[in-house]
């Protein structure tokens, strides 16, 4: 009956939630889709939600992913180690400074202009500049002694530096300017065609890339929500398209449901200091006397079952989530706990919390174990996931309430009510930005639970300045989990995460979208991270 509700619950919020494109789907440019029975195997279109912003990567443009059409210094392997792309070779000082990068010979922009390495430059301190969401914090300078050579000096050791220059596309400095990111120029795999914008973005091969050539020679990326994709991909106009866990039972000729397996996490940041009516910088009250408590935090990571919480409120289309970066290098795989409602019991008993007048909410010295949980309204995801975390908490006396509302609303409450929130990044400096002193009750999303710990500082740091990916991961795996204290929840319990959303595509038959990198945050631009490879095998 339970499942059958929050089902019910799921439909009816994602129906109301979605944002409207307006009319029936349509084919792009009156177009049929090249399927592998009518046409040439060399076209696809993609449909999917989200579309950006702008095709600048100094403006934002494939940050956390792969810029398409434009080339980047080194990309990632699919096991989120590198490899070198533009860069023939790069070396690191031995204080951690200085990082040199010796560029490829003979890369040109689609334009037919040779990329340079002040090319490189003018890129870098363009984004550093412009103040995007590209942190260049570390950046002190980037320089040209060459064509061929960019030296790049840090004010600090960086061990993240790689993650950044793995998503940072290189831009024509010749070619720049205002309108560069609606009509892009670049020396990735991909070149620019035409982009009408809420509508569709079309993208060719690039013949003269410099690596492998990609094998769809045209791609049409439709955007539209998932009630439209739905109706697409039932009429056979796309070749593939981002759907949601209510559509995913359906049964299309043709067509395959594929999941892919994310970090997208969703789970509970709780405010971890007493509300004593201070104020944040910007005059936020911060602190709740009820989350504040390890044992209320710690209790509720031990009574949620997440395998039941994926199967009741998405229909079994997510995995339980155990930390912010779930199945990346960096991740500590013994931060994993059992459910055990005994224990999460206990851990309550004995810290004096008890259900004295029978109203099924534990209290102590008169104060119940009750407390808010805000969502953005319209996230049928969120929704479903909190109110389903909230029944198991019923079950040893924590009470829940579970709103909606704005993300305005949120910016403000965050540092005094527990909120449903959503991350995931292929760069570990997301959990530096989580859970350091520095970025705790500021006014961004990263710490509002107030988060600080000097030991975890110190891992944090010690991460930032190694000179290797294998001494920054143990710093990073010894900040989740040392044995004795950390972020985890055995630990001090920040946050209490519950499920990592799996990312949900109907693809036609005979349409090869190759291995899939493990997808962070937002589904749209993640399944394009490898769309050079993709193929038509049918």
């Amino acid at each position: 009956m339970k499942k059958k509700l929050f089902a019910l619950l799921l439909s009816l919020t994602l129906a109301a939630g979605l944002s409207a494109c307006g009319g029936a789907p349509q084919s792009p440019g009156g177009q049929s889709s090249s399927t592998p029975e009518d046409g040439p195997k060399d076209e696809v279109i993609i449909s999917i939600s989200s579309e950006p912003e702008t095709l600048d990567p100094c403006q934002g443009w494939g940050h956390g992913a792969t810029p398409l059409v434009q080339s980047t210094l080194v990309e990632y392997r699919q096991d989120m180690s590198f490899v070198n792309d533009l860069a023939e070779d790069y070396t690191l000082s031995e204080d951690g400074l200085t990082w040199t990068f010796r560029l490829r010979e003979g890369v040109k922009f689609t334009d037919g202009e040779a990329l340079t390495a002040s090319d490189v430059v003018f890129t870098f301190e363009t984004a550093k500049t412009s103040q995007s969401s590209l942190d260049l914090t570390f950046l002190e300078k980037v320089e040209a002694p060459d064509d061929r050579t960019v030296v790049f000096t840090m004010s600090k050791p960086t061990s993240t530096f790689l993650n950044t220059v793995a998503t940072v596309g290189i831009v024509p400095e010749h070619a720049y300017g205002p309108g560069y990111g609606d009509a892009p120029i670049g020396s990735g795999p991909f070149k620019f065609v035409q982009w009408n914008k809420q509508e569709q973005l079309i993208l060719e091969a690039n013949e003269d890339y410099y690596g492998t050539v990609p094998a769809m020679k045209k791609v049409t990326i439709v955007f539209q929500d998932e009630d439209a994709a739905f109706a697409a991909v039932k009429a056979g106009q796309a070749d593939i398209a981002l759907t949601a866990a209510t559509l995913a039972d359906a049964v299309i000729p043709g067509y395959t449901l594929r999941a892919v397996t994310t970090a997208d996490n969703r789970g509970l940041t709780l405010p971890m200091v007493p509300n004593e009516g201070k104020l944040t910088e910007s005059g936020f009250p911060y602190g709740n006397d009820v989350t504040c408590n390890l044992e209320i935090r710690q209790a509720m990571a031990y009574a949620a079952d997440r395998e039941m919480i994926a199967e009741m409120a998405l229909g079994g289309f997510a995995t339980p989530c155990w930390s912010e970066n779930d199945g990346f290098p960096w991740n500590n795989p013994e931060v994993k706990l059992d459910t055990d409602i005994e224990y999460a019991k206990k851990l309550l008993s004995d810290a004096g919390w008890a259900d004295t007048d029978g109203d099924g909410i534990v209290e102590r010295d008169g104060l119940k174990a009750a407390f808010t949980c805000v969502y953005p309204s319209g996230d049928s995801v969120r929704q479903a996931v909190a109110m389903a975390a909230a029944e198991q908490f019923k079950a040893i006396g924590i009470q829940m309430t579970v709103e909606g509302t704005s993300w305005d609303d949120i910016s403000k409450r965050m540092f005094t009510e527990a909120v449903c929130m959503g991350w995931g990044s292929s760069n570990p400096y997301t959990t530096y930005c989580l859970f350091h002193t520095d970025n705790s009750l500021k006014d961004d999303y990263y710490n509002p639970e107030g988060y600080s710990s000097p030991v975890v500082d110190g891992y944090l740091e010690a991460a930032m300045e190694a000179l290797t990916p294998e001494e920054a991961n143990r710093n990073w795996q010894l900040s989740q989990w040392d044995g004795s204290t950390g972020t985890a929840m055995q630990g001090d319990c920040p946050w209490v995460w519950l499920v990592n959303v799996q990312h949900l595509y109907y693809a036609r038959e005979g349409l090869d979208i190759g291995q899939q990198q493990l997808h962070p945050h937002g589904a749209s631009m993640p399944l394009l991270q490898n769309l050079r490879d993709w193929t038509w095998t049918a």
